[in-house]
């Protein structure tokens, strides 16, 4: 039986953006508070009756100790499905997020269905009322923070809103941060649904005892989200069943930012917000598009897993299920100025940067696979600003600030004014390789080069930088920089190596053949000199390190874009390497200890097509989601002998597990 995820290290529930993204940090619903990404309680409340009978079914014990038996919980692509028994009654509880890439419009609406369905187990009928409540914590970024209420129904929906008393819009920026402007709602059917704003404790205490929320107690607006002092917004509804049959009811969660960004001091609005959309009408509107929502979702997830498992197995689809929210939800699909999409990635628990390029380029692959146009969406904000007085130096930035601000780079100490030398501070290297790299791969996405020919001042001086600089780089970090600062570094000539084969290949389709033969030329020297720094039958860490030797992740686009550049028996060679230093996890990233990232080791498992020893590094990861200790949304980073995880969390770029659905680009050699 081939190894799948079984034990989430945790559980996707609300997975909009990165301000609104919500997990379950345990085994069952029933174990803890749902929580941010960050580990901050983000409270939802869910309470069964059956036949009088109260079964807690979301959330902790604080109000009701009698929990639903939680018999099953399945993590789709879009949907979280959780099995519980009450009684005599089985209830499935539903979370769908319809991140949908083809579908910018869905993919930015800020609604997670959640949708409870039950049936009677024993053949007899039987009375079933639930009630889920949000509190103010959704609304605010710390829980002394104030928030006012509103019951905001509409003729087709029932509805309640919170938002945060202050409505600091886009005021401050940072890592462990919560949103704290905009407005958390509820809603449902009107009709079939009940929505209510009550005290915390009267409000679930009612409806354990007689089946209905109550308003009774609630204390004047605003008021201070800390533990016991809440309102909350409740809804109820009835599911109540005869034998035989099954009912079942969708409500949704929802987070409406208003704004999502600024962007070099514009902000700019959700992408669901360029015509002038509201939240109440979006909400009706997602309503009303419930099912045919969910019927594309499940096809898109059917879609995905069978295409992983042909391309890696049962283990593979299992693991890309797990992580195609956890990779979305850490971006924000905003309208740019000029009414284009823009998408901006957060760096997660690293250090909050915006539009981080080296967070890009490992989470490509999937968006490669599935809709290249957003790798433009992603990219499209930063050339611009490379370009512009503000960012003075002839290598590609890092980042454009700190989210939800893209003002420019904060990454580390830079010199606007170059009075000091910074390369050793920065990534120049790496992300003038990032920077040839995506491009390159999304004109290979795409079948034509405008997208280059557009930048191509820039890309030329980054290729141009390359050349001069990534033969033999001298000290300065890369994308690993939690390794800290390497001079010489094989993996980033590696990285250089690719940035000017993918220059010469868009040179080449440009019609710039002299140009297209001259950087080719010197991508070969490049990996001339990598090859040349064995040590038997692996390449170094550094070229002045005798006996070291590090994974080359980066080399993986040399046989999908058809490069050419490095020999395949060389590539096998190095692969061969690879599997002798596996462990119980996976495959370090270097000599130096056991730490790995994810990504990088599907990446390298991809240098020669070896589907068994991809298949093998698939199960290691697998192996660590289930076992890790560390409960929260997979880390990125992790020791490969003990499955303790180092610090990263919720990041995008798991995206880059979807590495192996870019085979189909790969021309097969012998």
């Amino acid at each position: 039986m081939p190894a799948t995820v079984t034990r989430p290290p945790a559980i996707p529930l609300v997975t909009i953006d990165p301000h609104t993204s919500v997990w379950c940090f345990a085994d069952r619903l029933t174990d803890d508070w749902p929580r941010h990404w960050t580990g901050s309680k983000m409270a939802l409340y869910g309470v069964v009756r059956v036949d009088g009978v109260a079964y807690r079914f979301l959330g902790g014990d604080e109000w009701l100790a009698r929990a639903a038996t939680q018999t099953s919980c399945v993590v789709e692509a879009t949907r979280t499905v959780a099995q519980f028994r009450c009684g005599a009654v089985e209830l499935e509880v539903e979370f769908l997020t319809p991140l949908l890439v083809d579908d910018l419009d869905l993919l930015s609406r800020p609604v997670t269905y959640l949708r409870t369905a039950a049936r009677g187990l024993d053949g007899r009928p039987h009375r079933i009322e639930v009630y889920v409540d949000m509190t103010g914590e959704w609304a605010v970024n710390l829980p002394h923070e104030r928030v006012y209420w509103d019951r905001c129904g509409t003729d087709k929906l029932a509805a309640a809103s919170l938002r945060s008393e202050n409505q600091a819009v886009l005021a401050a920026c940072g890592d462990h941060r919560r949103i704290d402007w905009g407005r958390a709602f509820l809603a449902g059917p009107a009709g079939d649904v009940v929505a209510t704003v009550g005290d915390i404790d009267i409000s679930r205490d009612s409806f354990v005892q007689t089946g209905r929320a109550s308003e009774k107690g609630l204390k004047t607006a605003p008021r201070k989200v800390d533990y016991n002092a809440d309102a909350v917004m409740a809804l109820t509804f009835d599911l109540s069943v005869e034998p035989g049959e099954a009912a079942d009811q969708t409500v949704m969660v929802a987070y409406d930012d208003e704004w999502s960004i600024e962007l070099f001091h514009r902000r700019l609005r959700p992408w669901w917000r360029r015509n002038g959309l509201e939240a109440l009408p979006m909400l009706e509107q997602a309503w009303a598009e419930r099912e045919t929502v969910r019927a594309r979702a499940i096809a898109f997830e059917a879609e995905l897993r069978t295409r992983a498992v042909a391309l890696g197995g049962e283990g593979y689809a299992s693991l890309l299920a797990l992580t195609w929210r956890h990779a979305l939800a850490a971006h924000k699909l905003a309208e740019g100025p000029s009414g284009e999409p823009l998408l901006f990635s957060k760096e997660n628990f690293s250090n909050g940067c915006i539009a981080t390029v080296d967070v890009t380029y490992p989470s490509a692959p999937l968006f490669l696979a599935y809709n290249p146009s957003l790798i433009r969406a992603m990219l499209d904000p930063y050339f611009p600003y490379c370009s512009g007085p503000d960012w003075p130096y002839p290598f590609a930035a890092h980042d454009l600030g700190t989210y939800p601000l893209a003002n420019g780079q904060t990454y580390r100490n830079w010199d606007k004014d170059k009075t000091q030398d910074i390369v050793e501070t920065q990534m120049p290297v790496e992300e003038c390789g990032n920077m040839l790299i995506l491009v390159g791969a999304l004109t290979r996405a795409e079948g034509r080069a405008d997208y280059a020919r557009q930048h191509w001042t820039l890309l030329t001086q980054w290729a141009d930088y390359l050349v001069e600089t990534g033969y033999n780089p001298g000290d300065q970090l890369c994308t690993d920089d939690f390794s800290g600062v390497l001079g010489h570094n094989v993996n980033l000539s590696g990285k250089a190596a690719m940035g000017l084969a993918c220059y010469a290949m868009m040179a080449g389709m440009l019609g710039h053949a002299e140009e297209a033969s001259r950087y080719r030329g010197v991508a070969e020297e490049f990996a001339r000199h990598i090859l040349n720094s064995r040590d038997g039958d692996g390449t170094r860490l550094a070229f002045d390190q005798p006996g070291s030797w590090s994974i080359k992740y980066n080399l993986v686009w040399d046989r999908l874009l058809g490069l050419d550049v490095f020999p395949q028996e060389e590539m096998r060679r190095e692969l061969a390497f690879y599997r002798t230093k596996v462990e119980l996890y996976g495959l370090p990233l270097d000599n130096r200890g056991t730490i790995t990232k994810p990504e990088w080791m599907l990446w390298a498992a991809s240098l020669a097509d070896d589907r068994e020893f991809f298949e093998d590094c698939v199960e290691r990861i697998v192996r660590y989601a289930n076992e890790t200790r560390n409960r929260v949304p997979m880390s990125d980073l992790y020791l490969t002998d003990s499955g303790r995880k180092i610090g990263f969390q919720a990041r995008s770029v798991v995206g880059g597990l979807f590495i192996r659905f870019l085979e189909e680009w790969a021309t097969p050699r012998g």
